[in-house]
């Protein structure tokens, strides 16, 4: 009796922190998708089945675009009025943040758009002035307070409910995306708890950003939406399709860049990335962008709050040149976020949220501009033209040269404690913030040099007296984008991303050197951006695809077993009771075993993964009449007749995979390693004329890559 003529319900899936086998899986798809094709030829229900089927993707990228852009909106506004909350409250409406609350005053004027009667600071509310040391102190005070209650509720909520919702979560998708299982991580309380608490996070005021986590955001959407559709609830391979297209989604509605959202996916996070993917990763981006466009969350019509226009061009002159604390995340993140509060509050720059910080330091200067930035001594001829020339600094740039001096020292070292505690917590915007506080430093102190001393070599070819030579702005944009690249290895999406947030292709040349040259550099320092690194001190099978395997070991050397190690756990094929395989399940923690004719002869003839061995064998027991411990257990075709009054066999042929990959014991590891990244094998056997000699998992080989370059093999934790 063949028992496994019918589907049983969890064969074909895989325990957690396992890797998924990608040829099996697409194996399925395509079994799947040839039945459909034929069945469609038979009936107008099948037909139109087949059709829904096709079109069921797309569906699907349009549901993960409208969700993720409304869940971005949502975090969008949450997180602008909970920053305004710390400094004070709308009494002409409480929902209201600062700028909107102003926005709807009578009684506000041009240079002072930030200060209106509606808007109330603590002290104001609390004693009723908003002058002197007292009202200043209330304001601080409220300031550190506000912000250790929201890192005090964010830390709390995902210890609580979703311990997978801290980090930006960009390293663990990019793991789950290369074929392992965690299960939970892209779940729906996941998803809950990460909106929320990095709605908090941010709104503390830590030294971090939103970016990386709405990718992880994204990525939740698409793997809940994922289970309304059979075709990839049922398929882990086409599942991380419509997780890579999601990431392009987060990094669109992150950023408001569309196409830089898909190169990011293609660039940084995806390992399988076929053609069709492309054109549905941008379509998700679309709609995702197009749906935050709608919310308008920043009330200026943009995607991002700090959008800027640049309208100078630049010059070739310009292109040349774990802790003890970790063991109690509650008390890390309140330590971390009082000593950032209490550190950022007396300086304007630092207590303002990066994002504002961003767009402050991107700007080009205008003659209405009030910031401090633009505080120049105004001597020049309007007649000239509407653009302005450079102009000697005032006491004003003076004065924010020193602060963002301090901010810059102050985000650096806060920003290296910050990311990796139990909060949500993303990497872009602080690495952005730094660069272009550093760029926009540079480029005033460019810009003063050009106007006192213009006849100088390097500038008198370019620069004349009264002209518009440097924009500082433009070199805070730069910075930033060296800065991020510098620290996640982006190259390509990261210019693209820059330009699109910019609105100009004119300054893609400066961008494009930025990003290499800072590649290059940490290159020089380190091999791994942020999110390997992350993934190597996690423990986590993932083979990276950038890197070559220049060593001349052989497959026998990565083999088990080893030479001295005991023989190979192997089942025969029609020599093995129910009895012997359970012994060897409980004995063992192997994924899966190698079947042969017989231990003699060691002829392959499959393998058998052991989850489906359970699951089978334990079916067997409930709904086949006289399985017992006795019974053999056949995986050939037919099973030949058995002498009366003996156990019914069982045949367990249906869960037998025919066709393992194998390799000779004489292959070369860097064609090992070239078959595992491009396959995505999890596991691999190694035969010597024609008998089964050994295995080869993932973690072998990552084991192996590891001891090569003298780094610790045991830091692989995985399979």
């Amino acid at each position: 009796m063949d028992f496994l003529e019918e589907p049983i319900p969890g064969v074909g899936t895989y325990d957690d922190f396992n890797t998924i086998d990608w040829v099996r899986e697409k194996s399925r798809d395509r079994d799947r998708h040839r039945e459909i094709t034929n069945k469609s030829k038979e009936s107008t229900w099948a037909l139109i089945h087949s059709v829904s089927d096709a079109f069921s993707g797309w569906l699907l990228m349009l549901l993960i675009g409208l969700l993720s852009g409304s869940l971005a909106g949502l975090i969008d506004i949450s997180a602008h009025w909970m920053t305004d909350l710390k400094e004070g409250i709308c009494t002409g409406g409480f929902w209201f943040n600062h700028e909107h609350c102003c926005w709807n005053s009578e009684h506000v004027t041009f240079e002072d758009r930030d200060k209106c009667p509606e808007w109330n600071s603590w002290s104001q509310l609390i004693i009723n002035t908003d002058q002197g040391a007292f009202a200043y102190i209330v304001n601080y005070f409220m300031y550190v307070l506000w912000a250790l209650l929201f890192a005090f509720l964010a830390v709390s909520l995902v210890k609580a409910f979703a311990p997978y919702a801290c980090g930006s979560g960009i390293p663990e998708i990019k793991t789950i995306l290369s074929g392992f299982i965690i299960r939970g991580y892209l779940g729906k309380w996941t998803l809950v708890i990460k909106t929320i608490t990095l709605v908090l996070a941010v709104s503390s005021g830590l030294s971090l950003g939103k970016e990386g986590p709405l990718v992880h955001v994204a990525c939740c959407c698409g793997n809940i939406l994922c289970h309304c559709f059979n075709k990839y609830r049922k398929n882990e391979a086409k599942r991380r399709e419509v997780l890579s297209a999601a990431a392009a989604a987060g990094v669109s509605v992150a950023f408001g860049a569309p196409i830089g959202g898909v190169l990011f996916s293609l660039e940084e996070v995806s390992y399988y990335f076929p053609l069709k993917t492309l054109w549905r990763s941008f379509f998700a981006a679309l709609v995702a962008a197009f749906t935050l466009r709608s919310i308008n969350p920043f009330g200026n019509s943009r995607l991002v709050l700090f959008y800027v226009e640049f309208h100078t061009p630049w010059h070739l002159f310009e292109l040349r040149k774990t802790t003890q604390l970790g063991k109690y995340p509650v008390v890390e993140v309140l330590i971390v976020t009082a000593i950032t509060a209490i550190l950022a509050f007396p300086n304007e720059y630092t207590r303002m949220s990066t994002s504002e910080l961003i767009s402050e330091l991107f700007n080009d200067c205008g003659l209405l501009d009030s910031s401090k930035l633009c505080d120049y001594e105004n001597h020049f001829n309007t007649s000239k033209g509407g653009e302005l020339p450079d102009r000697p600094a005032g006491q004003g740039v003076y004065s924010a040269m020193w602060q963002l001096a301090l901010t810059l020292i102050l985000k650096i070292v806060i920003t290296i404690f910050t990311f990796g505690m139990k909060i949500p917590s993303g990497l872009f915007i602080p690495s952005m913030a730094v660069g272009a506080i550093a760029g926009r430093l540079l480029g005033v102190g460019m810009e003063q040099l050009a106007y006192y001393h213009h006849d100088w070599g390097i500038f008198n070819s370019w620069c004349s007296q009264g002209a518009d030579c440097i924009t500082p702005g433009l070199y805070a944009m730069v910075g930033a984008a060296a800065c991020l690249g510098g620290v996640t290895r982006m190259t390509v999406s990261l210019v693209v991303i820059m330009f699109e947030l910019t609105g100009g292709l004119e300054y893609i040349v400066p961008l494009m050197a930025a990003a290499m040259t800072s590649k290059w550099v940490a290159d020089a320092l380190g091999r791994e951006g942020i999110y390997d690194a992350h993934i190597r001190l996690n423990g986590y099978p993932f083979l990276e695809a950038k890197e070559e395997f220049a060593h001349k070991t052989l497959a026998m050397d990565v083999m088990k077993p080893r030479r001295n190690d005991p023989l190979l756990t192997v089942l025969t094929q029609d020599s093995m009771t129910v009895e012997d395989v359970e012994t060897i399940i409980s004995e063992t923690t192997y994924s899966g075993f190698p079947v042969v004719v017989s231990r003699e002869s060691q002829r392959l003839v499959g393998f058998v993964l052991r989850r489906d061995l359970i699951i089978s064998i334990e079916n067997a027991r409930k709904k086949q009449d006289g399985v017992v411990s006795t019974s053999i257990i056949y995986f050939t075709e037919h099973s030949p007749p058995m002498p009366p009054y003996t156990p019914p066999t069982l045949k367990l042929r249906n869960i037998l995979d025919l066709s393992p990959f194998t390799v000779t014991d004489l292959t070369p590891m860097e064609i090992v390693v070239d078959i595992f990244r491009k396959l995505g094998l999890r596991q691999c056997l190694v035969t010597h004329n024609g008998r089964l000699l050994g295995i080869i998992t993932k973690k072998d080989v990552l084991k192996h890559i590891a001891q090569m370059a003298n780094q610790d093999p045991d830091s692989i934790l995985f399979n």
